[in-house]
């Protein structure tokens, strides 16, 4: 079955695979593609959509771009939700993304993906 991720994340996948082919245009890091990808990884499809269209409408020469992560709201779950011994039960653990407190900001976090994570 197709899930709401999967359906959001095939177009960008596709773009992604087209522009390689093409030179480089983007004027942020990571490239728009790569954000909007990273968001729906992340977050719910609606508030994705609605951050990966704003990042959209600044990727121009009107802004001057560079490093810009995604921010996603972020509240850790209590602690007697998490299962501690779940990396002895399930094996060796894959960090595909690190969320970075903002500072100044509760609960809101930096989305920066793991390079050394296995690739999907």
């Amino acid at each position: 079955m197709l899930t709401i991720k999967k359906f959001f994340l095939a177009p960008i996948k596709g773009y992604q695979y087209i522009s390689k082919m093409l030179p480089a245009s983007c004027r942020y890091y990571p490239t728009c593609s790569e954000y909007a990808s990273w968001l729906f990884d992340t977050t719910a499809p609606h508030m994705a959509f609605a951050d990966a269209s704003l990042r959209i409408l600044r990727c121009n020469q009107l802004f001057d771009g560079g490093i810009d992560y995604p921010v996603i709201a972020y509240k850790k779950p209590h602690i007697l939700d998490q299962t501690p011994y779940l990396n002895y039960l399930c094996g060796k653990m894959e960090i595909k993304y690190w969320f970075v407190p903002k500072a100044g900001a509760k609960n809101r976090y930096f989305v920066i993906k793991d390079h050394n994570a296995y690739r999907t």
